[in-house]
């Protein structure tokens, strides 16, 4: 026996089947933030992602990359993501502690040794409970735990080879406790202060110090205004790439398939890109007039270990055992 569905039904039936494929057929232009430029890590990261959305959504889904800070500083934009104001953006963690204790663990001085270790971690299970906190505490979707790398001193008052070095000299720190907390135990004078205002307080001697990658002291030409690059190493950044987590929950399963797809593809590709830069960097940094250090980091590791005991309860003292002591 042969079913007829009724007219109007299949009509409605035939309806829905168009409006499905057409949403996800929907064309849609991304914009994504970055605090740094497009031949920086970060840069090189997006700008794969990009590539591979396009490819794999056959050209439908594009982005359009918003480079040094053009949408707002760090904090802006997670919040602008979480808020549904600016669709995607890579960040630093370092404000995102503010809004999930959790992520604080990324401003704990030497908790990873090298790559290898940072890489192993995020792609656990433990970098999945961290995205879904996110979600939770952010409203943002993690698509790919991409890197700032290792972050480094830089300074125009003197070499750094041991903490007491740092005393006296004025520090610029993320917009995070844990970190001011960090650089005060290592003796400097830290101040929180907006990343997009750290160029001109080196310049104009409100501050002395600041550190971050040296991929980002390349890119935004710290070497102008710091005259020492001393390797202390001592925070892996993080940079994740996300999405404002309501406008990927309004992709169809296809398209957040794709999106998802593409991130991964843009993962290893910005790892690499982030190592080689830094090796690059280091000798042209060197070539530019910065004076490098590569001092003992026992006893800056050891200074700073009554941050890790005061802020291991707040984050999670399980999560923090978990991030030091991860077998990779």
């Amino acid at each position: 026996m042969k079913l007829f569905l009724p007219l109007t039904s299949l009509a409605a039936a035939i309806a829905l089947a168009t409006s499905t494929h057409a949403l996800a057929q929907t064309e849609r232009v991304i914009n994504v933030s970055l605090p740094l430029g497009p031949d920086s890590q970060q840069g090189i990261g997006v700008l794969k992602f990009g590539e591979e959305l396009e490819r794999l959504s056959e050209g439908r889904l594009t982005i359009e990359p918003h480079y040094d800070n053009a949408l707002g500083a760090e904090r802006e934009v997670v919040e602008g993501m979480g808020f549904g104001i600016i669709d995607a953006g890579i960040s630093s963690t370092g404000p995102m502690g503010g809004f999930v204790d959790e992520f604080m663990l990324f401003d704990l001085p030497y908790v990873f040794e090298n790559h290898e270790h940072a890489y192993a971690f995020l792609d656990s299970e433990h970098g999945e409970e961290l995205a879904r906190l996110a979600e939770e505490g952010m409203n943002v979707k993690f698509l790919a735990w991409m890197e700032n790398g290792f972050r480094h001193n830089t300074n125009s008052v003197r070499p750094i080879e041991k903490p007491s070095d740092l005393e006296g000299i004025n520090h610029r720190t993320q917009e995070s406790r844990v970190q001011v907390d960090t650089w005060e135990a290592l003796g400097a004078n830290a101040t929180p202060m907006a990343w997009t205002e750290v160029y001109t307080a080196l310049q104009q001697g409100v501050m002395d110090s600041q550190e971050n990658p040296l991929a980002t002291i390349y890119d935004v030409n710290f070497y102008e205004v710091q005259d020492y690059l001393n390797m202390t190493q001592h925070v892996y950044s993080p940079a994740p790439l996300m999405m404002g987590l309501d406008l990927f929950n309004s992709f169809s399963e296809e398209d957040q398939t794709i999106i998802m797809e593409a991130a991964q593809i843009a993962l290893p590709v910005q790892r690499e890109a982030s190592q080689e830069l830094e090796q690059r960097y280091l000798g042209q940094l060197e070539e530019l007039g910065m004076t490098v250090t590569h001092p003992d980091l026992a006893p800056f590791r050891e200074a700073v270990k009554p941050v890790l005991e005061e802020w291991a309860p707040t984050i999670g003292e399980e999560l923090v055992d978990a991030a030091v002591n991860y077998e990779y």
